[in-house]
């Protein structure tokens, strides 16, 4: 009966779409993988802070771990680079098999930890992962994909990755040092085992000449049964469409050239696309779950950090599921639009919160064992709902096709000089301006984002990924 209704649903369990949400889940494991890698590191940095609670011989110091937190960024910088280039150079899935390396790195290093150079490497081979999932990622999928179901399973990305933080946190706070990586390790070896059984890209077979594989693959992911004449003419006029479209790319030139960066189209997608990274990162959602801890301090909130640690976990993985179920419904621009306004709201709400707490003698001891949770659990799911998964399947869809790998490398490097400095900032600007300060800055830029998004983001839904999604 089960079987049956999905069989003969709209949505993406249909019969033909299965292949694809196969294939989306099995590559986005290893984001469920990196997740853990963060969730990891917070509950862990605070044992090696700590004089006598180190499951280490040795322990960190502030400075040092500040260095742990950024330099995650420093090798998201270098992954984003390295396989942004890789990916038109070795295929897609040679690069989703090469993304697993720096993340086994990590888990051996953290687990033979000798000296805090250890981690550090530790954190930058997880960076590494971590900004080649971003670019190698949401490019397979949406190749693979079609258009009617894009936007859920690019925003499985998110999703899985927010499983991972939740389960990270709980990991780190419960189970020992040593047995983390023993038990985690085994995840990045199924995910290699699981990549074996899908094949390239149709499209990037196609931009390699190999139309006979292409088709292969084609009809692979569109779950090919040539039940009847009818359904063998969809799929090949299907295929068709992505050849003629490849094709008419490829008859400019085969090369890459920094002229292809700076057409009319491409100029365009750059700016919002650098735009949409400036509004990830500064409206703050990033800093916020990494100086969760401190900002509780800061407004003398009751609430338990391991409990209030799971319950926003738990809050990312609603606000996820969230945006996967309505961002092919109502569309990228729509999300973008309520996550940004509802957003601004909240954080202005709770620098109003942190100016009564910091600087007044207002009793509020009624309010604060549940009212700075509640306010943060609706920031938090506001940014999941479209500022943190939808931007990137917006950013893959607005990208000229001819450059959208290297495009995707540049703006995700942008993406990881704004995040880590950020980090490095936000607690000094903290303590120098107040957490209600801190607090009003970012609701002014989800407000400053939300104009420009109403104004110049065109809707990209439904939209062939090999078009001009811009006009």
């Amino acid at each position: 009966m089960l079987f049956n209704l999905c069989k003969n649903s709209v949505g993406i369990c249909r019969t033909q779409y299965r292949p694809q949400v196969l294939a989306a889940a099995s590559v986005t494991l290893l984001t469920f993988c990196h997740g853990i890698c963060l969730g990891w590191f917070a509950p862990m940095l605070a044992k090696l802070q700590s004089p006598n609670g180190s499951p280490l011989d040795f322990n960190a110091s502030v400075e040092e771990g500040s260095w742990l937190g950024a330099l995650i960024c420093l090798g998201a910088i270098v992954g984003s680079a390295v396989f942004g280039q890789l990916l038109d150079i070795i295929g897609r899935k040679g690069c989703i098999y090469g993304l697993a390396i720096p993340h086994i790195c990590f888990w051996l290093l953290t687990y033979f930890a000798q000296s805090i150079e250890y981690l550090y490497a530790a954190r930058f081979c997880a960076g590494m992962t971590g900004g080649g999932t971003y670019v190698v990622i949401p490019i397979f999928i949406g190749e693979i994909v079609d258009p009617i179901i894009r936007g859920r399973l690019t925003s499985l990305f998110t999703l899985a990755l927010n499983t991972g933080m939740l389960i990270g946190n709980i990991l780190s706070s419960h189970v020992p040092y040593h047995l983390i990586p023993m038990v985690v390790i085994s995840l990045p070896l199924l995910y290699l085992l699981l990549e074996t059984f899908f094949p390239e890209s149709p499209t990037y077979l196609l931009h390699k000449e190999q139309e006979e594989n292409a088709e292969k693959s084609f009809k692979f992911y569109y779950n090919y049964q040539a039940l009847n004449k009818q359904d063998v003419a969809q799929l090949n006029v299907k295929f068709s469409d992505l050849r003629n479209s490849v094709m008419e790319q490829k008859t400019q030139t085969e090369v890459v050239t920094w002229r292809d960066f700076f057409t009319k189209q491409a100029i365009r997608a750059f700016g919002l696309g650098i735009i949409l990274m400036l509004m990830n990162v500064f409206t703050g959602s990033f800093a916020l779950l990494n100086y969760m801890s401190s900002i509780f301090v800061v407004i003398q909130t009751d609430i338990d950090p391991n409990t209030n640690t799971i319950i926003i976990g738990v809050v990312q993985i609603i606000g996820t599921v969230s945006a996967i179920n309505l961002v092919d419904r109502y569309g990228r621009k729509f999300l973008l639009i309520i996550s940004n306004a509802s957003m601004g709201i909240c954080l202005a709400a709770f620098g109003m919160y942190a100016f009564f707490a910091e600087e007044t003698s207002v009793d509020l001891s009624a309010y604060r064992s549940w009212l700075p949770l509640l306010i943060m659990t609706f920031i938090i799911f506001a940014c999941n709902i479209g500022i943190i998964p939808v931007t990137f399947v917006v950013l893959v869809e607005i990208l000229p096709a001819k450059i959208r790998s290297k495009a995707m490398s540049i703006c995700l490097s942008f993406l990881s000089v704004c995040t880590f400095t950020l980090l490095k900032v936000f607690p000094s600007f903290m303590h120098t301006f107040g957490l209600s300060a801190t607090m009003w800055a970012c609701a002014t830029f989800a407000a400053l984002a939300l104009f420009f998004i109403s104004i110049f983001l065109p809707e990209t839904k439904g939209k062939s990924m090999n078009s001009d999604n811009l006009k």
